[in-house]
């Protein structure tokens, strides 16, 4: 069975724990009839992966150990180990023989250690995460696996699923609109106005109750394929339909809402995500396998409590930390909770992940813990698979803390008082915490370790390039994070950018989307000059359609692409480039009319002296 062979080096290690954790793992999955789907899974990421693409996993995905064999996930669930990369051999207990996940909880945190036998730095690895998060006890649960594909190569993924399955087994996943509460009271509002209907505010109140929920529009989920399977027609399940009615379309959808029908069919989440593109971008840069980013590197774990790695005050970049453009930790709100917790440890950097995806996990939860000194930071809970550990430890039986982990994480706990009490009961007996049982109470919805496990692996590696190779990581991050600039603020330097920066924040609430938009740009753009970088102007011979350039005669100095000029679109970038590739412009007028420039848009970059030197016409003078 080509499952099984998957594992073979595995169950040939010397290693018993290791051998009895991938045997116990796979056949829970071959008996529970679930490896074709984890085939399914590693043919999309090898495909990916053959491309020159990682793809990230999303959900519960990396806790299982035997998707981490198979390539699927990065993620390793089992507890923190060594393992030597040429012998093999492996430890799970310290010198005294007791697990080295007693005292790390995360692989990357573990002291270094050289290989008893090949005398070599051993590997750190290891998340220490329950396998029932993913399969359920007893492989009850239908394996959930979601992956993170750069959106550059998110259709060409999407098209492999037509080879492995056939076009008439594969269907993107419909969506279904209904009318949002606001929108009815607009609609109720609307018709009385045209009518010229006098109606109190309870019967309009009353009315758009009703319409309410109606279903309104039909869509695509952005990363669902439903696969039907090849003995059956996808009439046994749903009728579909071409987006827009147009039959030429690529892509059939299902006529049904996803949700009614994903018990019965595979669904494949096949989802576009900005990491694994600006890791693509790094890669193609630096000719550098980005896997072999060090992720317990000091330099760069010291930006998540100071600014000196980077070379700068937090004064001078209007930031406490140096997080600023690293996913995960960039937002204000991330920000804030990073300054809160003093993340030290690759753990802490997870757990923190977990806080800022939950709901009623943080604010009004962890956050008051931690603020009265009721428990430290690294005891909170953060992710759903720490309850059922935590509770393990406090020596409850696996399935009671398994079934309590399941109840807090969906929110149930202060929705069904009585079968909390029961749970209540279990834990008090066991002697568990009051604050752990108070804060399980609260919980509405929590992010699996795995999921933040992985999101934080691909975030330290960019944040790695952040502190190592900041050209590389500025170039790469306004290539692909960013949609609105200020050229002109930006190229004038640190002290344009922080007085433009200041306007817009002034202005609160009356800033608009747009100025927020360029806010974000803005905070990136003055670190960056802060630690010497200065933005070019736009160059006609030089300057890329999308993507940002590294200057060759000055590593510190980017060249913006055509698209951060405001007004001027994708499209009108790359005809740019495309002309240009074909011959040089000759005069303003070549530029504009092969371009499809329009008069407007000439005109901004006049004022920028794109066009300095250049004749305004392309016709000579006999006089």
């Amino acid at each position: 069975m080509p499952f099984k062979k998957k594992f073979m080096k595995v169950l040939e290690s010397s290693d018993e724990e290791l051998k009895e954790a991938a045997k116990k793992k796979m056949t829970a999955i071959i008996g529970a009839n679930f490896d074709v789907i984890y085939l399914i899974a590693q043919k999309l990421v090898k495909h990916s992966n053959d491309e020159g693409f990682l793809v990230g996993s999303r959900g519960s995905v990396g806790s299982s150990f035997v998707a981490n064999l198979m390539g699927i996930t990065e993620v390793n669930a089992l507890a923190p180990h060594y393992r030597c990369p040429k012998c093999k051999h492996s430890e799970f207990n310290n010198e005294k023989g007791e697990p080295l996940g007693n005292e790390y909880k995360c692989g990357y945190d573990l002291p270094d250690k050289m290989c008893p036998i090949c005398k070599i730095k051993m590997v750190k690895e290891g998340q220490d995460i329950p396998f029932q998060t993913f399969l359920g006890f007893n492989a009850d649960k239908v394996p959930d696996i979601d992956l993170n594909f750069s959106d550059l190569n998110q259709a060409s993924a999407h098209e492999y699923t037509k080879v492995l399955f056939g076009v008439d087994n594969v269907y993107r996943a419909g969506t279904i609109g209904t009318v949002a509460e606001k929108t009815a009271y607009g609609y109720v509002k609307g018709y009385c106005e045209e009518k010229n209907i006098i109606m109190r505010s309870v019967e309009i109140e009353r009315l758009a109750k009703g319409c309410t929920g109606v279903k309104r529009t039909t869509g695509q989920h952005p990363g669902g394929i439903v696969v039907i399977p090849g003995y059956m027609e996808v009439f046994d399940f749903t009728p579909f339909q071409y987006p827009a009615e147009d039959p030429t379309s690529a892509w059939r959808t299902t006529h049904f809402d996803y949700h009614a029908i994903d018990e019965c069919v595979l669904k494949l989440d096949i989802l576009g995500h900005t990491d694994p593109t600006q890791l693509r971008m790094i890669q193609d840069l630096t000719k550098e396998d980005v896997r072999n980013v060090p992720l317990d590197d000091k330099e760069t774990m010291s930006i998540f409590t100071s600014t000196k790695a980077l070379g700068v005050t937090p004064e001078q970049i209007m930031c406490d930390t140096g997080t600023l453009g690293v996913p995960e930790f960039g937002t204000p709100f991330t920000i804030q909770l990073v300054k809160d917790t003093k993340p030290k440890t690759f753990a802490e950097l997870i757990k923190i992940s977990g806080l800022s995806h939950g709901t009623d996990v943080w604010l009004g939860n962890a956050q008051e813990l931690i603020q009265k000194d009721i428990v430290p930071f690294s005891k909170v809970i953060g992710c759903r698979d720490d309850i059922m550990v935590e509770l393990m430890y406090g020596g409850l039986e696996p399935f009671k803390a398994f079934k309590i982990m399941e109840f807090v994480r969906k929110g149930k706990a202060s929705k069904d008082p009585e079968t909390w009490a029961g749970y209540v009961e279990i834990m008090e007996k066991a002697k568990i915490p009051d604050w752990f049982i108070k804060s399980c109470f609260k919980i509405k919805y929590m992010f699996p370790k795995a999921h933040a496990a992985a999101y934080v692996m691909s975030a330290y590696r960019i944040a790695w390039y952040k502190v190592h190779k900041p050209a590389i990581y500025y170039a790469t991050y306004f290539s692909t994070r960013f949609e609105d600039f200020d050229l002109e603020v930006m190229m004038k330097g640190y002290d344009a950018i922080k007085a433009k920066m200041m306007e817009i924040q002034s202005k609160g609430y009356d800033a608009t989307n747009k100025d927020q938009s360029v806010l974000e740009t803005l905070k990136l753009s003055l670190e960056a000059t802060a630690r010497g970088f200065k933005f070019g102007a736009l160059d006609i011979n030089k300057s890329d359609a999308t993507n940002f350039l590294i200057d060759e005669q000055d590593e510190y100095t980017l060249i913006p692409p055509f698209r951060t000029l405001d007004g001027l679109g994708d499209a009108v970038a790359k005809k740019i480039i495309e002309e240009r590739n074909q011959k040089p412009f000759y005069s303003v007028e070549d530029f504009q009319l092969r371009g499809k420039v329009n008069a407007t848009t000439v005109e901004k970059l006049r004022s920028l002296g794109l066009f300095e030197g250049m004749p305004e016409t392309s016709q000579l003078s006999l006089f």
